[in-house]
């Protein structure tokens, strides 16, 4: 998940081939085998975003019922100099095993590794690693396809006609250039349609809306726009709404958020698609835990998503695609 770049740190309560990690943990477990209480940390890509605070609570339910002693914690920007000092004080608490949303597909790597060194096995979820030759397991949405998914819903939103824009791509986030990949990708089957490229940004809601409002300005014939996840879905549509075109531009947002739920209730956006953060959690979990009592592990797992509209968002098969910020 591609998140906000202020450093507090909070604490916060398909399938490829499969392996079989050695035995051996750090920490202070008891027990043995299948029933051994292990210790995990999970670092979230950003604190108190919706996103990831639904794979926290994912997490959290998993935890209680497999003796699993978890921890959750995270930078309140997405950061790489915020998320590695983190990294290196919980490697130092020694957990059995930690999963993690790196903020950095390179940058992350070597002080993972140290980690692995330590003797603490390391699982991925969200975002992955140009290495992931040494982490036990990586859990994730299948980001190229939903970019896919995004330009065909903006597309059939659009007419197949008119020039679109992209909020948010990010260099060296692997979720954020997969989105991108596929959005681009899946406009090449539309000759109609005109992309008028990515506006990056990183640096929270309220500096979106500015980059964006310039975009509208620039192109004032724009016709539709999908933003890659919570901030910047939230600032486009913001700006969006500022400049009096609620509905005439049209809107694909990633990631449902309350705020992003909201404006597609309202209209702002017109479509939203949707991961499942807490099947990651969940699953990151169980990955984290099987590692670290030396059981068997699934070296990739891909998690679903789906495309929410006004017309759907209340029924009952969607509310599992819907983020919260709470648990309760």
């Amino acid at each position: 998940m591609i998140r906000k770049l202020a450093v507090v740190v909070t604490v916060t309560a398909t399938l490829a081939a499969c392996g079989s990690n050695a035995s051996g943990s750090s920490g202070s477990s008891s027990g043995s085998g299948a029933d051994k209480k292990v210790k995990v940390t999970f670092i979230q890509g950003v604190a108190g975003d919706p996103f990831y605070e639904t794979m926290a609570c994912g997490a959290k339910a998993e935890a209680t019922k497999d003796n699993v002693d978890l921890t959750v914690q995270g930078a309140k920007n997405w950061d790489v100099s915020l998320q590695i000092p983190l990294l290196n004080s919980v490697i130092a608490t020694h957990p059995d095993a930690l999963f993690i949303a790196p903020n950095d597909s390179n940058a992350l790597i070597q002080p993972l590794k140290q980690a692995t060194s330590a003797g603490i096995k390391v699982v991925l979820v969200d975002t992955t690693l140009a290495d992931t030759s040494f982490v036990s397991s990586a859990i994730a949405s299948d980001n190229l396809k939903g970019g896919e998914t995004a330009a065909d819903a903006l597309a059939k939103l659009v007419g197949e006609k008119g020039s679109v824009l992209l909020v948010g791509g990010q260099p060296g986030v692997s979720t954020a250039e997969a989105r991108q990949k596929g959005f681009e990708d899946g406009l090449k089957k539309y000759p109609n349609i005109k992309y008028v490229g990515n506006v990056f940004t990183s640096n929270g809601v309220a500096k979106i809306s500015q980059l964006v409002s310039a975009q509208l300005a620039a192109h004032p014939d724009l016709a539709g726009i999908f933003a890659l996840s919570t901030d910047q879905s939230e600032g486009a549509n913001n700006a969006v709404k500022a400049a009096g075109k609620a509905g005439q531009v049209k809107l694909v947002g990633f990631d449902a958020g309350p705020a992003q739920v909201d404006q597609l209730r309202n209209g702002v956006v017109q479509a939203l698609v949707a991961q499942q953060p807490a099947q990651i959690g969940s699953d990151g979990v169980d990955q984290a835990a099987a590692a670290a009592r030396g059981q068997s592990v699934t070296k990739e797992i891909g998690t679903d998503s789906t495309v929410i509209t006004k017309d759907n968002v209340d029924q009952p098969d969607v509310a599992k695609y819907l983020y919260k910020t709470t648990c309760s």
